[in-house]
């Protein structure tokens, strides 16, 4: 097959799964979401609509071209991507999950010379995302029903988000009128993006939003039976950064974890868990719990239908 053939059927891929999600997207009123992920071995892209713009992240593989037929490859889908998204070039964030070559840093400079930050919105709500300078892009869109659950069970709660992140999750529990919402990250710089995501919803009462710089798996130890009424989980599946006393494993330490949250959380309350490691097995029974749940398939927007790659649970004390 011919690379125009390859690129003819990466055409009509593409655009087949464009219209039906842009459809259910535009039903549910959402202008966030992904379009494209590795449909196709040749094409191996991630393909995410954040309003106006689209992340582009190319998968690192054993492709078998040279630098400059890959360049002139990556051009080429790119051009189509535009086109058939109706997006400038100018508004494609390129991200390549591989060592790149100096040209083509140099050829994909225009597509990402801005690095900041832009406000999109969800379900009414502003959140910063940085399409250009971080691994991911500030907001998982695969937790979006999950972030509206939490919305509609958090009014008068205290919560709690653990391993925050830029903070999402904490912005809906503000939202849905939370008592306190306390947010929990070993990194400053999510912290304060969390903070700012808190800002431009204009949610800005100290006294009930708390960010906290600290090692989970340690400042778990640290609390107070019946501290909190509602609990989001979402750990890295492994990390050993030099600012933690321990590494984390989350096969290992789930339980461990789990069980350190159940006991700093109120009687019947509850805990959302996720994970995105796939081989996940969850240890039921060592957990102190008065019902586990499996909600992946429940909290999996239409945009990931067969493409999730985390399980998520609701764990009731």
């Amino acid at each position: 097959m011919t690379e125009a053939e390859k690129l003819s059927m990466f055409e009509n891929r593409l655009l087949k799964v464009y219209k039906h999600k842009s459809k259910l997207a535009r039903r549910q009123n959402i202008a966030c979401y992904r379009v494209y992920d590795h449909d196709m071995p040749e094409f191996p892209f991630c393909i995410e609509l954040y309003e106006d713009k689209v992340y582009l992240a190319e998968y690192l593989r054993h492709h078998g071209m040279t630098d400059e037929e890959h360049d002139v490859w990556l051009d080429a889908c790119i051009a189509l991507i535009g086109k058939l998204l109706d997006v400038p070039e100018s508004k494609i964030y390129v991200r390549q999950r591989k060592k790149m070559s100096h040209r083509t840093e140099d050829q994909y400079e225009k597509l990402n010379e801005q690095k900041d930050f832009f406000t999109v919105e969800e379900n009414g709500l502003k959140f910063l995302v940085n399409l250009t300078d971080y691994l991911d892009t500030g907001l998982f869109l695969d937790h979006r029903i999950t972030r509206q659950m939490v919305r509609e069970q958090s009014k008068d709660k205290r919560v709690l988000n653990l391993f925050c992140y830029t903070g999402s999750f904490s912005v809906y529990a503000a939202a849905g009128e939370a008592a306190s919402v306390t947010s929990v990250d070993l990194s400053k710089t999510y912290l304060q993006w969390a903070e700012d995501n808190f800002i431009i919803n204009r949610f800005k009462d100290k006294t009930k939003y708390q960010f906290v710089h600290a090692d989970v798996k340690q400042w778990l130890k640290t609390l107070q039976p019946d501290s909190f009424d509602l609990v989001i989980m979402d750990p890295p599946t492994f990390s050993n950064s030099k600012r933690m006393k321990d590494f984390l494993d989350i096969q290992r330490d789930h339980v461990e974890l789990l069980n350190d949250v159940l006991h700093a959380t109120t009687k019947e309350g509850v805990v959302y868990f996720s994970t995105n490691y796939t081989k996940f097995i969850l240890e039921q029974d060592k957990i102190n719990a008065a019902s586990v749940k499996d909600i992946t398939k429940a909290t999996t927007p239409f945009d990931f239908e067969g493409k999730l790659k985390r399980w998520c649970y609701k764990i009731i004390r």
